[in-house]
């Protein structure tokens, strides 16, 4: 039996991204966001209008999109309700937010140099990913939503993630995704079922 029901929000699922970008003064900006998903090498982001990381992105045109693992959920969950905009917009003071300007000191992570963009990649993480923005879209929401369409130019892989004998297939048996579920933190489960999908595209890619 199924219930017709008019949820709040709608993450049904999706991996937590660590973006980081650069603010006006180049200090680096580090926002967690999970509504996110990837196809060849573009991706699609879904963030607030009214962000700091929005702003930067606007600005700056570039990113790095970091992605934690399981182990990392308790390093990410102190950046919940911090913000790098100051003063904090009414809205989220109203929220509990605060202003943070050292985000990667709150959580003990590593800002390290890119080979491409100027924002830094975060150490810590076992994939980074370096992109440009290539389009900035209004998205219909009750809410200032901006829908992001980003570049890949570069992606850096903890070696221990890849696919034994290759160079550049990660085993999705040994990559632990931190994934956001209706705003709770999850991980995955194991391997339920081997796909007959998995070997066609392994030996297209």
């Amino acid at each position: 039996m199924h219930n017709t029901i008019n949820p709040k929000i709608l993450y049904f699922g999706t991996p937590v991204v660590l973006i980081s970008t650069l603010n006006e003064d180049s200090s680096p900006n580090l926002a967690p966001m999970s509504s996110a998903w990837w196809i060849n090498q573009s991706g699609m982001l879904g963030m607030s209008k009214k962000s700091k990381t929005v702003e930067n992105l606007e600005r700056e045109r570039e990113c790095v999109l970091n992605l934690p693992c399981e182990g990392l959920v308790g390093a990410v969950d102190k950046l919940a309700l911090l913000t790098g905009k100051n003063p904090v917009p009414v809205a989220k003071a109203n929220m509990g937010y605060r202003y943070e300007k050292d985000k990667f000191g709150i959580c003990d992570f590593t800002p390290t140099k890119s080979q491409i963009v100027k924002a830094p990649l975060v150490k810590e993480c076992p994939i980074q990913m370096e992109a440009i923005v290539k389009e900035i879209h209004a998205f219909d929401s009750p809410h200032p939503i901006a829908a992001i369409e980003v570049k890949i130019l570069k992606v850096h892989i903890e070696e221990s993630l890849l696919m034994e004998g290759t160079k550049d297939h990660v085993d999705p048996e040994k990559w632990r995704p931190l994934i956001m579920n209706f705003c709770e933190f999850f991980g995955l489960s194991q391997k339920l079922y081997p796909s007959r999908l998995a070997e066609p595209f392994l030996s297209r890619y």
